[in-house]
């Protein structure tokens, strides 16, 4: 009898452990980690907002362009009534340094995505004030390169591109009609000397110009209407 109650109380101690284990053989194996989300559909850019657009532009652009974008200051560009797509391309290209400008670099800087169509089309909406031309020796030179360009030299007629009264081609070329001469003429002699290279086309048509005939045409164009 006492080897028999020895017997029951070993199996009796024995049995939690051999319960508990198979328990954890039986327990349910871990959950598979959850697939990782997938990536945000890209979204389209949001409608322009011009009120934010004229507020930015105030803040950061209205020194050197004036206050509706028609800048008084020859050195710095009319921005009014430009094609908003071209804006916010040369503002990607300052940004990146694809265009160098340490001023124009450091503006950029500030501006998200989202800023720089906010404030190119709010200048696309303000009226372009009409410029002048003020040198008549050249300003007959400037129109014939302009309009017909130089065949025996293979350059091309500016009209091509930036259309006969100035006016562009909007999302492609911009418009140049009443644009301060001599900003004009400063770009095209970094296109020429490699200074300014977003543009192969302007860079391969500066190089065939002289100084005269640069100014020449940069003149004719702050005169357009």
């Amino acid at each position: 009898m006492k080897l028999l109650a020895s017997l029951l109380m070993a199996a009796a101690l024995a049995a939690p452990a051999f319960s508990a284990a198979a328990a954890d053989d039986a327990a349910p194996a871990p959950a598979a980690p959850a697939a990782a989300a997938a990536p945000a559909a890209s979204q389209a850019p949001a409608k322009p907002d011009l009120a934010r657009g004229e507020a930015s532009y105030g803040t950061v652009c209205v020194a050197c362009h004036a206050a509706d974008g028609n800048s008084t200051i020859a050195a710095n560009p009319k921005l009014a009534q430009q094609h908003p797509e071209y804006l916010v391309k040369q503002l990607q290209e300052f940004k990146s340094g694809k265009r160098p400008s340490a001023v124009m670099q450091g503006m950029a800087a500030m501006l998200s995505e989202q800023d720089m169509r906010n404030v190119s089309w709010w200048l696309a909406s303000q009226k372009a004030k009409e410029g002048f031309a003020k040198d008549k020796d050249l300003v007959a030179l400037g129109e014939r390169i302009y309009r017909g360009g130089v065949q025996d030299r293979n350059i091309a007629a500016c009209a091509g591109c930036h259309s006969p009264n100035g006016a562009g081609i909007p999302a492609q070329y911009p418009r140049l009609a009443g644009q301060h001469a001599d900003y004009t003429a400063q770009q095209l002699v970094e296109f020429r000397d490699g200074k300014r290279a977003n543009s192969p086309q302007m860079t391969d048509v500066a190089a065939k110009l002289n100084d005269r005939e640069i100014r020449a045409v940069a003149d004719y164009i702050a005169g357009l209407r």
